[in-house]
């Protein structure tokens, strides 16, 4: 019997090539935290990147990978999965790559509920070509492309992934490390499409913008941390909770120690409270924030197509077969 394998044996030995401070160094290391601790093999593991600062990913996990063209990541890996359902894949991009170009894309694998983990960092800007403002970047942010600030309304990728019937999506901070790895383990464990949104601080182009809600300080009143079928507390001591307003129909904060009948249990299946909760800005839910399994797209796939890809015959033979006609 093999002896288990560590985070240091997900480690490559190329140079980590991001700025110094950046957060992806953290997402990296949480990553291969859990896939050691998930028990994952190496050459049963695929990372799939497009083009950003995230897509290096690859580079640096000692596993298969792929690094694509930009916004094509789930498209590769859609491919890779259906050829080799047996495959972990996992999904690296950013929200320049995956909302911008690679938008379509991301759309079609949440409704098909393909088998990939998709990492979404979320710094809301453009880092890797030099900080234009992003889909997710606020009104007023001023880049390069927006010197002025930007006047786009920017867009929610947990209302995109519900919209678009997404099957798992979840929240989580760069720097939590317990709270990351509980995230991560959740979506490999999903047998379909998990979205994992992590706010992710790019410190040249966009130092601090979560700064409101990821401070430690102020950590315990900013951030609702989700736990299925526990009430939603959050504040020094739990002192405060969420409540469903019925007439606004939209979630509010009270004092749970005087209220605790009103408190929100979280359920991890309701749709309608994960469209709420992704809407929530203070505070900020983090967590799984909906998971509803169904059958993977592969499954399915493989399950109409006997055969699966294996050929059949030959390519050129296949061109000849068919109907021609020839112009005079």
């Amino acid at each position: 019997m093999s002896a288990a394998l560590t985070a240091k044996d997900f480690a490559t030995s190329q140079e980590v090539r991001w700025c110094p401070g950046c957060g992806d160094y953290a997402i990296l290391k949480a990553v291969t935290k859990t896939l050691a601790e998930v028990g994952a093999k190496p050459a049963e593991t695929a990372f799939i990147s497009g083009i950003g600062c995230a897509a290096r990913f690859p580079y640096y996990v000692e596993t298969y990978g792929f690094h694509g063209i930009h916004g094509r990541a789930p498209a590769i890996a859609t491919g890779l999965k259906l050829a080799n359902p047996e495959l972990d894949v996992w999904v690296v991009t950013g929200d320049g790559d995956s909302l911008s170009i690679g938008g379509n894309h991301l759309v079609h694998a949440l409704r098909r509920n393909v088998g990939l983990k998709i990492l979404l960092f979320n710094n809301e800007i453009y880092g890797l070509t030099k900080g234009q403002y992003s889909p997710t970047s606020r009104i007023g942010t001023r880049s390069p492309s927006s010197p002025g600030g930007s006047i786009d309304s920017p867009l929610s990728p947990g209302q995109l992934a519900l919209g678009a019937g997404a099957r798992f999506f979840a929240r989580a901070i760069d720097t939590d490390k317990a709270g990351l790895c509980d995230v991560l383990k959740e979506a490999h464990a999903f047998d379909g499409t998990a979205l994992a949104e992590i706010f992710q601080n790019c410190i040249v182009y966009n130092e601090d913008v979560f700064a409101n809600f990821t401070d430690r300080k102020q950590a315990a009143d900013t951030q609702l941390r989700l736990k299925h079928g526990e009430p939603m507390l959050f504040g020094p001591d739990s002192a405060k909770g969420i409540r469903f307003d019925a007439e606004a129909f939209s979630l509010e904060v009270i004092d749970a120690q005087a209220n605790q009948e009103q408190v929100l249990r979280h359920d991890q299946t309701n749709k309608v409270l994960a469209n709420l909760l992704v809407e929530l800005e203070s505070p900020v839910a983090l967590g799984v924030i909906y998971k509803n399994p169904a059958e993977s797209f592969e499954k399915s796939w493989h399950a109409l197509n006997g055969n699966g890809l294996r050929r059949s015959g030959k390519v050129a033979d296949a061109l000849r077969a068919t109907n021609t006609w020839t112009v005079t």
